[in-house]
């Protein structure tokens, strides 16, 4: 009775920096649950890939080679969505990067591009699309934050600023947005296996370090953040906002 609810079936979903590691496997994973994907990406190549994998499915994937960390070309995306005569029922908000730097030795540059690509972008992003979702009362926006948001983690004092605001974020635009019928919530995942933490998760010591603090005791498969992103882009979550779902395998319960 109600696992119809879960289906994305005829949606369009965007996603951003789709074309690798968590944004290729949920833009995957949303066309499984039956939505259309805009994929989202400054890189052609990696979003042709995604695309080929959904169009397997026999969903439609629209390429938009995509530098949102500028306006202009969000606004153009926008537009192009328009003039394919859809409107955006999801957005997830998943760009983003990091540069390891102590906090003694942050530049202002690396402050800059991490802030621009990890927060300002989502929040342009959300704007946007926002504007699109008001004028049908409903939409869906899920951003990719991280546990990093949350506790203190050797990630980077840029990166964890960026991910706190995020969740703060999230909860403000739920707050504005939710008399528009437009639900805001986040995801915070831990260490996943992506191109990202590649290098990291070679070093055994590194991952010995992750594992003594995660109770399930193994790194996350891509295809574990599906669940939770489907389920905040389902009716299934029409009264779910402003939250954060932390997939970490439990790492963010535990105290001394």
């Amino acid at each position: 009775m109600y696992l119809p609810s879960f289906s994305l079936k005829d949606k369009l979903a965007v996603v951003t920096g789709a074309g690798r590691g968590i944004g290729r496997a949920l833009s995957i994973g949303l066309a499984e649950s039956g939505a259309d994907v805009v994929l989202l990406s400054r890189t052609r190549g990696d979003l042709e890939e995604t695309a080929s994998e959904i169009e397997k499915l026999g969903r439609r994937a629209y390429i938009i080679p995509t530098d949102v960390t500028s306006r202009e070309e969000i606004q153009k995306a926008i537009a192009y969505i328009e003039n394919q005569k859809r409107s955006i029922d999801i957005l997830i908000n998943n760009a983003g990067m990091n540069i390891r730097s102590s906090a003694l030795e942050v530049t202002d540059e690396e402050w800059g591009t991490i802030l621009d690509t990890n927060l300002k972008s989502a929040f342009m992003m959300s704007q946007e699309a926002g504007k699109h979702m008001k004028e049908k009362n409903q939409g869906k926006i899920i951003n990719i934050a991280s546990v990093a948001g949350h506790v203190a983690l050797r990630t980077g004092v840029v990166y964890a600023s960026t991910k706190a605001a995020m969740i703060q974020m999230t909860k403000v635009l739920a707050l504005e947005w939710g008399k528009y019928n437009i639900n805001v919530n986040s995801i915070g995942p831990w260490y996943f296996k992506t191109p990202l933490t590649k290098e990291l998760l070679q070093n055994k010591e590194y991952v010995n370090d992750i594992l003594a603090v995660t109770p399930l005791k193994r790194i996350g498969e891509l295809e574990e953040l599906v669940g939770p992103a489907v389920f905040l882009s389902s009716d299934a979550s029409n009264y779910v906002t402003g939250q954060t779902i932390f997939v970490d395998g439990g790492m963010t319960i535990q105290g001394f």
